[in-house]
């Protein structure tokens, strides 16, 4: 009957006041879930040191490629798999850029869509075959400059994005 006493003490206790989502949440964590860690989720501080490495380091006058770049790596396989090892999974995403024409061409078409949103003009695409328009912020060759010295700066080696 031990058992039955602690349990009706606990309604009593509980009864006599409200009941907080500060309280659900330890709860949900269990006894002592939250010490010395961080109540962010792991993936959202892997998220938050990313962005911080790429608004530090990654060259981007208008800011639009740098938004576009961190929600493509946040969404990557590269960091659901490895959110303990954000900046690596970042050199890893920037390695695949650079690694593929297709994916940087992506990148670039998406850094173009959304800079025209943002200042309220027509974007500026690349075709094959023409030269870039003077005014437009993003190219591939001026993507694949920026993201080569962003891969520097993680450690990694921009001669894969050399050629091209």
């Amino acid at each position: 009957m031990g058992q039955t006493e602690d349990e009706e003490l606990q309604r009593e206790i509980r009864a006599g006041r409200t009941y907080s989502m500060a309280e659900a949440i330890g709860r949900l964590a269990g006894p002592g879930g939250l010490k010395g860690g961080s109540p962010v989720a792991g993936r959202q501080e892997a998220e938050a040191a990313i962005g911080h490495h790429i608004r530090t380091h990654l060259p981007d006058v208008p800011g639009v490629l740098k938004d576009v770049l961190l929600r493509d790596v946040a969404g990557s396989p590269l960091l659901l798999r490895d959110h303990d090892q954000p900046l690596a999974a970042l050199a890893a995403h920037v390695a695949e850029l650079l690694a593929s024409e297709s994916l940087l061409a992506d990148l670039v078409r998406t850094a173009d869509m959304q800079w025209g949103q943002v200042m309220g003009e027509r974007p500026f695409f690349e075709r094959e075959g023409s030269p870039p328009h003077p005014q437009d912020p993003y190219t591939v060759e001026s993507v694949r400059r920026a993201l080569a010295r962003l891969l520097e700066t993680l450690g990694g080696s921009s001669a894969c994005s050399t050629s091209g």
